[in-house]
Order: structure tokens, then sequence, then C-alpha cells
């Protein structure tokens, strides 16, 4: 019988009664041997009797041998009947099945009214409809009276529902807006827009290079660090190092005129142990402040990297005791209680009412940061140095402008605020901070050269500006000048008239005088974000215009917003595209999220999620946060949940329909193993007798001897032999179970006794940058020229003696490279880059068409081994006892690979450099085809040691030629490799 079939007689039978045993409280007599339990009256002498019988004397024979009972005991023998026939009847009035009462008649019988009505049912079956209507799971639920589209739309009940949604996953000001529009996920505990549900892909990518892109960047972690000067920078100047670009005491960047951005390590551990990329600006100083002044600094960071550089910075201050008075306070909204009890009681009071009994409009709630609990601290203070640290993330705003009319957008949109000093009565506690600074002359003297500055962009273009150029601003309502059609905002040549302001802005940029913003003030912005006039209010002064459509006037009533104003920096690395995907941020108080969003779309802004913003570091050639830091515990873990969700996708497959890569060659589809290639490439390297040239077809013997040992990561060819491939895998898999990383290092590498804790890093020194750039160009007629220039540059020539101190300083790094394919192909994430043998170099040069070689076939000898772990888990699955107890322990071969997925290699990897015929050099993370240049461009990461003995064996004007194969692919693909700095 099936499994199917079993199933469902057990379920026809699971009400059935069984053996009904009646008890005896004492010991039986002789007479009631023989119906005991309702037995059949066989004593047991003469069933042994029976059993000893032939079976060959038939039924005749045996039933001769019954005998009735001379007498019978009535009690027990009525009790044990009484028993067998009460569990008959409860037997029989249990149902067998999930079915209703009118369900079991038949279908030509059944009315839809009898799902309520029970009067509409046969007489028979009424009284077993009741009592199934009594039961608690067939009870209708009391609905609340809020359930009706009136009511749940009423804002009480909004925000009430809001607020419950946003328990695990932060919503921004604009979740709603993109919700609508976007495909949304959850990452980093922030509900964000992927991509927009239209096909907007290319238009995306002209408003990045014609217009204007606009993109939400308030989920990013904002922390202020507050003290004298000299203390914060002697602290910070230990978690970065000047060797690897500009750092907080840039001159630039220390006078508050420009944003910084760098990567920050843990404590004296550069180049090791990084944390992750920031951004950073000071506020600029006051007039008679000197070094010992307390100054303010703004961090950003992404929230993958929050928690450990928080960490760092509290451990490095010194500041462990919390601050309750730095508590960041949520915008007035109605408690959820009240919320609550609000839509219980729908139709008895519809608006609430505050205390002297005016109606109060609820607003809504803005909660805080998506990577913090509530009920921790928001500040930090030392008590040795005086530092305080506050994490001030959602508490501003910042929204990302992209393109060449980004200008023209931010002047169409916004208007300077306008100068009062007097104010009526009634608004006299609103906008009292503008008021005070209105009649100071410094104060409007100054914001007059603000609005100057400000006029001058829409004549620009957002690449003219210096990167980093930073301008405070403040300025009006912006929902007073929204148009009533959607529009796009286009530069005017007029305001180039003035070539002697516009010439100095593009040369000096703004002056340090004009960053200044009240919004570093926490109690400006709290007043600017509870008095902001709601909605309502402003749509009741529209309907009062005597001309409808007119503009709105508000006067002194109306809101003033500090804002700041930051130049996003486009492509800068390179000689190609410069200035492309530049911009503005622009960072304002939390509250005023849409009011800033729509008038920014309604002058043509094209709204982008995070695929755009992949995209726009792809064509940028710029590492993505925060995929690409590999050496940062966030970007590992990303990639892990990276790896993660890409190996389930895999799962989901059927063996039959997807890439078996083993097959192919591929070690690592999902995550890319960077200790491991860092450190194979180290022990190839200080190996001895190690070879110093490419490996190829004709040295795969020594290559396999000189990677890690005997017979370790031997290097596979195409072979007609299927046995040598089998013995070089098995001889492959064998030691590097037996011998762990750490042994080969002990055996082949002579390191230092301060030994890293970090495995490997990322290469940022940006002297070795530049040398490897040059290495790196291919060599022409123009040599002498190429030399004499690297002379005064201060660089050296490519050789052994030049290369050789590069390895031993660091032995264990990556490259931050950029590819471009020479032909034909498209890369992915986690495509391989390997380093061409000889004959492809010799044969490229024959002929530029050749498209690159083949990978061979390999063999998948982990097949059988996945089949016998499948057939073992059937027969324990089909077996209930041994499901029920524990599961036995898998032998052999099938109790060492217990996670073996068909189409995978299981750990340990062999040696990941020789593991195919080209040699291993690096992963790409980020690959498409590159709208901005044309062609197939790809972003990764090499192996330094790697790419300097690439470097060594390749001809000079061949020099950067690698070999590209997707994870699920045979074919090679020639590509040059760059390193842009």
């Amino acid at each position: 019988m099936s499994n199917a079939r079993e199933k469902k007689r057990a379920k026809k039978m699971k009400n059935q009664p069984t053996s009904v045993t009646f008890p005896y409280d004492s010991g039986p007599s002789h007479s009631e041997m023989y119906f005991r339990n309702g037995g059949d009256g066989i004593p047991r002498h003469k069933k042994r009797d029976m059993r000893s019988e032939p079976f060959q004397q038939g039924f005749l024979n045996k039933s001769k041998s019954l005998e009735m009972p001379k007498y019978v005991t009535v009690s027990p023998f009525v009790q044990a009947r009484a028993a067998e026939i009460k569990a008959m009847l409860k037997a029989a009035s249990q149902k067998s099945s999930n079915t209703l009462v009118f369900q079991s008649l038949p279908r030509h019988m059944r009315r839809r009214a009898m799902s309520h009505n029970i009067k509409r049912l046969p007489r028979r079956l009424r009284e077993l409809a009741r009592i199934e209507a009594e039961r608690p799971e067939h009870q209708k639920k009391d609905l609340p009276k809020s359930k009706c589209r009136k009511a749940r739309r009423r804002h009480v009940n909004l925000v009430a529902e809001f607020n419950c949604r946003q328990k695990k996953n932060i919503w921004l000001e604009t979740h709603i807006w993109h919700a609508k529009r976007f495909h949304m996920v959850k990452k980093w505990g922030y509900c964000l827009g992927d991509r927009p549900t239209t096909k907007s892909y290319r238009a995306c990518y002209r408003a990045m290079t014609s217009h204007c892109l606009l993109q939400d960047l308030s989920y990013y972690c904002f922390l202020e660090l507050a003290g004298k000067e000299e203390e914060l920078l002697m602290g910070l100047a230990r978690m970065c190092n000047v060797d690897a670009g500009p750092t907080f005491a840039a001159v630039a960047c220390l006078a508050g005129k420009r944003q910084g951005a760098l990567t920050l390590y843990h404590v004296d551990r550069y180049p090791e142990d990084a944390l992750g990329p920031v951004t950073f600006i000071w506020k600029p100083r006051s007039r008679s402040g000197g070094a010992s002044e307390s100054r303010q600094l703004w961090i950003w960071t992404h929230p993958a990297f929050k928690q450990d550089i928080l960490a760092e910075l509290k451990a490095v201050f010194q500041c462990f005791e919390p601050k309750e008075a730095c508590n960041p306070e949520s915008v007035v909204t109605v408690p959820l209680e009240e919320s609550l009890d609000a839509a219980e009681d729908v139709g008895k009071k519809r608006k609430k009412q505050a205390d002297e009994g005016e109606t109060r409009v609820p607003v809504k709630k803005i909660v805080g940061d998506g990577t913090r609990d509530p009920q921790q601290s928001y500040c930090w203070t030392s008590q040795t140095t005086g530092i305080v640290i506050s994490d001030l993330t959602m508490e501003i705003l910042r929204y990302r402008l992209i393109g060449p009319l980004s200008h023209c957008v931010l002047t169409e949109a916004l208007k300077v605020a306008s100068v009062h000093t007097e104010l009526d009565s009634a608004d006299s506690d609103i906008h009292s901070w503008w008021t005070e600074n209105c009649k100071n002359p410094d104060q409007v003297s100054l914001h007059h050269c603000q609005e100057s500055i400000f006029g001058l962009f829409k004549g620009l273009c957002s690449s003219d500006i210096p990167s980093g150029t930073v301008l405070g601003l403040t300025v009006g309502d912006p929902r007073v000048n929204l148009p009533k059609m959607r529009s796009k905002a286009m530069p005017s040549p007029e305001n180039y008239q003035d070539y002697e302001k516009v010439r100095q802005l593009i040369l000096e940029g703004v002056p340090a005088e004009c960053a200044r913003s009240f919004l570093w003030d926490q109690n400006v912005c709290k007043s600017v974000t509870e008095n902001k006039m709601p909605e309502q209010d402003l749509n009741r002064l529209r309907s009062e215009l005597l001309v409808p459509g007119s503009q709105l006037d508000l006067g002194p009533r109306e809101s003033k917003i500090p804002i700041l104003l930051i130049q996003h920096p486009g492509k800068v690395a390179g000689k190609d595209r410069l200035g492309w995907g530049s911009g503005w941020d622009i960072c304002l108080p939390k509250g005023w999220g849409m009011a800033f969003w729509l008038p920014f779309i309604y002058q043509g802004a094209r709204v982008g999620g995070l695929r755009e913003d992949l995209k726009h570091s792809l064509f940028k050639r710029t590492p993505h946060v925060p995929h690409d830091y590999p050496d940062c515990p966030g970007g590992i873990q990303s990639a892990k949940e990276l790896a993660r969700t890409l190996l389930d996708k895999f799962k989901r497959r059927p063996p039959a329909k997807r890439a078996n890569y083993v097959k192919y060659g591929t070690l690592a589809p999902f995550l890319c193993p960077w200790e491991k290639l860092t450190g194979d490439w180290e022990a190839r390297s200080q190996a001895p007798g190690a070879c110093g040239h490419t490996p190829d077809s004709e040295a795969c013997a020594t290559e396999g001897q000189v990677s890690g040992g005997t017979n370790s990561g031997a290097l596979v060819v195409e072979s007609s032999e299927t046995n040598k491939w089998d013995e070089q895998m098995d001889a492959c898999s064998q030691t590097n179970v037996q011998m762990t990383d750490v042994e080969k290092m002990a055996g082949l590498c002579q390191k230092s006794d301060a030994t890293s804790s970090w495995p490997f890093c990322v290469l940022r020194s940006r002297k070795l940058l530049r040398q490897l750039s040059a290495w790196l160009r291919p060599a022409s007629g123009k040599s002498r020229r190429k030399q004499r220039s690297a002379s005064k540059l201060d660089q050296k020539e490519l050789s052994e003696d030049a290369v050789w101190p590069i390895c031993q300083r660091y032995p264990r790094a990556l490259v931050w490279v950029g590819l471009s394919f020479l032909a034909k192909g498209s890369p992915e994430a986690h495509t391989m880059i390997c380093i061409p043998a000889k004959e492809d170099l010799l044969e490229f040069s024959k002929d530029p068409r050749f498209c690159g070689p083949q990978e061979p076939k390999h063999s998948d000898r982990f097949r059988h081994k996945v089949l016998k772990q499948k057939r073992h888990r059937k027969r324990q699955g089909n077996k209930k006892a041994a499901a029920r107890s524990a599961p036995a322990p898998l032998g052999g071969a099938a109790a060492e690979h217990e996670d073996l997925v068909l189409g995978l290699w299981p750990d340990p990897l062999p040696d990941v450099p020789s593991h195919c015929s080209r040699a291993l050099l690096g992963f790409v993370t980020q690959g498409d085809f590159s709208l901005a240049f044309g062609c197939s461009e790809a972003l990764g990461f090499v192996s330094l040691t790697g790419l300097l003995q690439m470097l060594l064996d390749q001809p000079a004007d061949q020099g950067g030629l690698v070999l590209l194969r997707n994870p699920a692919s045979l074919q090679y693909r020639f590509a040059r490799l760059t390193v842009e700095v």
C-alpha cells in the first residue's frame, strides 16, 4: 500500500475503537480464566495443544478440540461487553474527517444557506449542526467598530497602524511614496526601495548623465563628536593614516568648507583591521576661535559598519558613560495607547482634544534609528577629555541629487528665506530664532552672501564646483513654491553674465564663512521640526486666495528651514569621463522629508533605489558600499548574506535545471574565498623553488608541488585519461583534509612574531596604487617619455628588486581593479579573473579577434557521494522507528560529507590559484554592460602577489591582459586590467 493510501486510511481509522481492557482489582479465579477481557474461552493448555497440532489436520480436527465453558461468571462478562459497547458508541458519534455537518450531505442536497442557517438542514442533522455551531472556533469574532475603510483611513488609526508595522524595520519619511512605486526590501534594519516597478533602467542612466537622479540616503548612520579640536584630532589620527589619503586634519576639511572621505581602521592597526568608509564634515570655526576651541564633527557611515565604528570611537575617546540629556526627542505624536483607545471609541468622539478642550490634530510619528534599540542611550561622554559622542541617526535627513543639472533642480525648487525683523504676536514664539538672527548685521550679510553664491549655481554644472564643497543656507517652505504641473528644470544662460564671480567660484570654491548653517544647532532644528505648518493649513490658505492658483505669500508666517548643500564628487580617478556622476547632497531637519522630496520631483528629478546606487558606482568605477569592502566586518557579513540567498535560490531548482559548478571548475560560485586566495598566493611566492612564470599546460606537475607541498592542488588540464584526473583530484582532496592552511603556512612561509589578527587586507596606499597603475599601462613607442615621467613622479621601473619589498610588506593584500572587455562577454558577480598562458598571449597577438581559450570540462567526483547520501536519507525517512529515535550515524564517506550539495565543491577547498588550467588571480564583485563606456565593465579584487608575478612574466606591450570566466561557463574572455587612482 502506498504512503498516500496509508495516510488516508489512518485518517479514517483514527477515531475507531481499539482493544478494550476491563480492569480487575483482584486476581482471576479458575472460572474467570476463560473470559478475561472478553476472551475466546480457550484455556491456556488447550491453546498449547492447538499450536502443537499440525496444520494439515484441517479446520474440523481443530474445532473438535474447542470446548464450551461449563459455567460463566456474569458480572465480569457483562462489564467487558459494556466497555466494548461504550467504545463503539463513542467512535460512532465522532467524525472521521474535518468536514462540517452540511458537507456530509450529497452535493445535490447542499445549499449555500446551510452554512449559517441550521433550519435549512434536514431534521436529523440539525442537532449536530447546533452543537457544532456552539464550538469556540466556529463563533463569529467580535469585529471592532473601526473596520470600515472610512475609519481605517482616519489619521489617528493610520498612525497606530504604521507605528506597529515599524517595530522590526524602520520606515523612512519617504517610505509610503516609495512603497507605491518601488519594490521594497528589508535591509540593515530599514525598509528601502530597491528598484522602480516601471521599466526605468535606461531612463535612470539618462538622468545621471544629462539631468538629475534623486536618492534618499537618510538611512545612513549619523554620528556627532563634540569636544576640543586637539583632543579630537589626536584620537582620530590613530584610526587613519596619511598614506591612504587626506585625513581628518586636512586643511580644507578642518576649516569646514570641504567634506572629507576616508576609511577607518582599528586603533594603530593600519593597513589591517579596517572598519569601514566614512564621510565627515567639521563645523566651521568661529571668528575668534583657536586650536583649543570646542568643535563639532559630523560623521556619516553605512548601517552595516555603524556598530563597529561606534564601538571603536567610544574606546578611543573613553566615552562609556551615557548622557541622558542628549537623547533626541521624536516629533510630537499621539501615543500608541491613546490611538488604540480612539480607534475603539469610534462614533463617540471623532477627534482627540487637548486639555484645554481645543481640537488636536495628531502628527505622524517619526521614529529613530533602525540599527539601535530604542531603550539604549544616544549619547556618551568622557570624564577625562570631555568629548561627547552622539548617535543622531534619522535626526538629519540626507538626499542625493546626481547629474549635471542638479543645480537647476535645487535653484528652482528652493527659494532663499527672506529677512524679517518683526513678527506677529501670534507667531512670536514660532520663528523667534530667525528674527533674532536677522537683527544681527553680520548674520544678514552672511545670509546675502550665501544667497548670491546659490544664485550662481543655476548657470553651472555640478562638476564645475570643487569636490566636497559645503554651502550653508536658510530657505523658505518649498511647499509654497510647488508648481501645478511637473516640469523639467533647465539652466539659464543669463546667469553667466558675471564671469568674474563664476570664475572665482570655480577656482576657489565657497568661502569658509558661507559654510555656516543653523543646522548645527539642535535647538533650532527642534524648533523647525515642531513648528512646521501642517498641510491642512496650507491648503486652507490656498483656498482663500482671491485669484485661484496664484502665488501664496505667507510673509513672516512662512517656515524657515536651515539646510546644508554638499557637493558630491563624481568620477575622480583615471583619465576618461572625469566628473561623471557628480551632484549635490542636501541635509535638512527631520520632519521635512516629503516637503522637500515632492518639489524635487516636480522639477524633473527621477527617483532611483538601491539598484541605481549600485549601477552608479559601477559606472564611476568606485567601490560600492558595503559589498566592495571585503576586509571590513560589515562587508564580510553582507557577502555571507548574499551567499546564503544565492545558495537558497540554487537549492530550490532541481538538479537537472541548475549548473554543476564542479564540472565547470568553479570552486566558489556564491562567496569569494579571499582568505584562501591570498594565503595560497603567499605560499606560492615564499615556497622554496617557486616558479617565476605563469603556469601553463606544460608546467602542470611543477605547479602542483609549488602551490602547497607534494600533491597539493594539482593543476588539471584537458586529457583523455579520466583515471589521471580522478587520481589527481583524490590526492588534492586528501591533502587538503590532512593539512590545514595554518600548517602549510608554518612549513612554507617565514613570518615575523607580530602576526596579524586579520587574514588579509585591501591595499589603499596612494603611492603604491600609483606605482601599480603605471606598471599596468602597456608600453608603446613612447617608452622613453614614459620613463621620464615615471622618474619625475618618483616611480620605479618594473623589476624583481622593485617588486620584492612590496610582496614582503603586503604578503596578503588585495588590489581594487577595473576590467574592460576587449571583445564579447558579459561579466557577473563572482566571475574569475585568471592569468593568461603564454600560448594565449601568442595567439592573441597573431589574431586580435581571438576570443580566448576554453577550460576543459572537469569531472564531478562528488556525484556518487551525493547520491549515496540521498539514498541513505531516504532509507532513514522510511523507517518510522528510526525517525522517532536519534538518527543513526552515516558510515564511510557519507559521514565525512554530510552537507554535500550536488554541483558544489565542499569544504575544504583545494589550492585556489592552480585549480583550473589558468592560474586564478581574483574575483569580480560587480559587473555588467556599462552604458557609460559602451562595453562590458567589471570591478573586483586581485591578489597583489599574483598581480606582481603576472607583470613580471608578461611582455611589456601586453601588460595588464587577463582572462575572465563566468562561474557557469567554460569560455575565457580577454580583458584589460587597470588600477585607477
